[in-house]
């Protein structure tokens, strides 16, 4: 009897991984060969274009998704109305460096999301320091009245690119006020980025109400190069011109689709990105291979007719960059409306070659994370790890108490060469890295349908 059992027990086991191993292997078929996502995304990207919340084309992005959506047959598709920061870089921006002999050095340069705007010609002397550390120690006899330049490179000794950008972070957004402090009248930046190119980044910064407001803006890495050059030989000016302006909050959506869970549809799975993105490039890499990935991991496994035991739901967040009002709503509409949110998976570090997934969450889910590590191991993804969700996912957290985040993990060496920047158009995406991205979400999503307990 206790043979019978076991052999009972193991066949079970065996047909469920047999199972999961035919359709993981249809997932990944389906995306290779009969794909939407390279599509789809072009024309995100070339007919639509930057997605800067607030904006028109931001507008014409939530419309185009809604229809994408709709014409792949989900159950439902609906908007959710939010209210989203509505900030406009206004006039082309225009830099010099003037040298101590009075010749112009033009610059490529950006101003910073959120930034107000030069009123007008700028220019003063300007002061570099190497680490906003050593900004913070200075006196303000030796800054007041100058722009401070900020040339802080990223580490090009981390591994993971995303340590190095964390570690640089605190430049862009608080770069203004520390500068202000010391009475700096404008800062510029060395752009986050980590190639020496002629691409600058954009990307939110922040004001405090107690200290004076001051533009702020980032030049190319090989202009922050350039200038930190002619600032060893002797003493230069700085000449900016930004139009920046504020404008009152606007109405704006996420946009949802779902495929109902049979057994339990009030329980819910969340996967998305943000369909935002900054106001250069086409917002290819950030994030809209995020988005797609996520509408393609849904179709695919609407194709294969897979019927979920919980509610899949993919969200396109509106606002990530300068907000993140997509992903704080969503959290309290879904807690109003009595739901009960599982699980939610994130994908906003670009479409480069899968590696794995990542978690912001307990012992027993990470257990759970990396009990899919064999499976997924003819795939080549080989981080399960303790680690990130999401900006977007975040808010969830607040709302829904033990949420387990699952961030997913792509390539990271190549990502900070397009983040922010107009460089980051839809030619920057290999199709399929793309694609294998969206297997790879499909299929971890099924894995955690079938597998979650809440």
């Amino acid at each position: 009897m206790k043979i019978t059992l076991l052999f009972l027990i193991l066949s079970t086991i065996c047909f469920s991984q047999n199972t999961d191993s035919i359709l993981i292997r249809n997932i990944y078929n389906t995306a290779l060969s009969q794909g939407k996502s390279y599509e789809d995304l072009r024309e995100l990207c070339k007919n639509i274009g930057a997605r800067l919340s607030g904006s028109a084309e931001a507008e014409m992005a939530v419309q185009w998704s809604k229809r994408k959506m709709e014409s792949y047959g989900f159950d439902k598709v609906y908007l959710q109305e939010i209210k989203v920061p509505h900030w406009e870089r206004g006039t082309k921006e225009s830099g010099w460096i003037k040298t101590s002999k009075n010749e112009l050095i033009k610059v490529n340069l950006l101003a910073l999301g959120g930034s107000i705007g030069t009123n007008g010609l700028l220019e003063a002397e300007i002061i570099e320091f190497k680490h906003i550390d050593d900004l913070k120690k200075a006196k303000k006899a030796d800054i007041k009245g100058k722009i401070v330049f900020i040339n802080q490179p990223m580490n090009e000794k981390e591994i993971v690119t995303f340590s190095a950008y964390g570690g640089c972070y605190v430049i862009r957004g608080n770069g203004a006020i520390e500068s202000a402090k010391l009475g700096a009248i404008g800062v510029i930046i060395r752009s986050i980025g980590m190639p020496i190119d002629d691409h600058p980044h954009t990307g939110s910064m922040h004001y405090e109400d107690s200290v004076q407001k001051i533009p702020a803006a980032a030049i190319s890495t090989k202009d922050a190069e350039k200038l930190s050059s002619e600032l060893k030989l002797s003493k230069c000016k700085f000449v900016l011109e930004m139009d920046c302006k504020d404008f009152p909050d606007a109405i704006s959506y996420n946009v949802i689709a779902e495929i109902t869970g049979l057994d339990k549809p009030n329980e819910i799975i969340t996967f998305g990105g943000h369909l935002d993105s900054w106001d250069t490039g086409e917002g290819a890499h950030d994030d809209g291979t995020g988005v797609i990935h996520c509408l393609e991991a849904l179709r695919i496994l609407k194709t294969l007719n897979y019927k979920p035991k919980h509610t899949l739901r993919v969200v396109f967040f509106m606002n990530e960059e300068n907000g993140n009002k997509g992903g704080q709503t969503y959290a309290t509409w879904s807690k109003e409306r009595g739901e009960i949110q599982i699980a939610a998976v994130e994908s906003d570090r670009g479409g480069f070659t899968p590696r794995g997934f990542e978690i912001d969450g307990n012992e027993k889910y990470l257990n759970l994370l990396q009990s899919f590590a064999p499976i997924f191991k003819t795939y080549d993804l080989h981080i399960f790890e303790k680690g990130y969700g999401g900006v977007d996912i975040g808010p969830l957290k607040k709302s829904f108490e033990g949420i387990p985040l699952f961030g997913f993990v792509p390539d990271s060496q190549r990502y900070f060469d397009f983040h922010h920047a107009p460089s980051d158009v839809f030619e920057s995406v290999n199709k399929r890295e793309l694609e294998l991205g969206c297997a790879a979400i499909g299929s971890f999503v099924y894995l955690l349908d079938k597998n979650i307990s809440f």
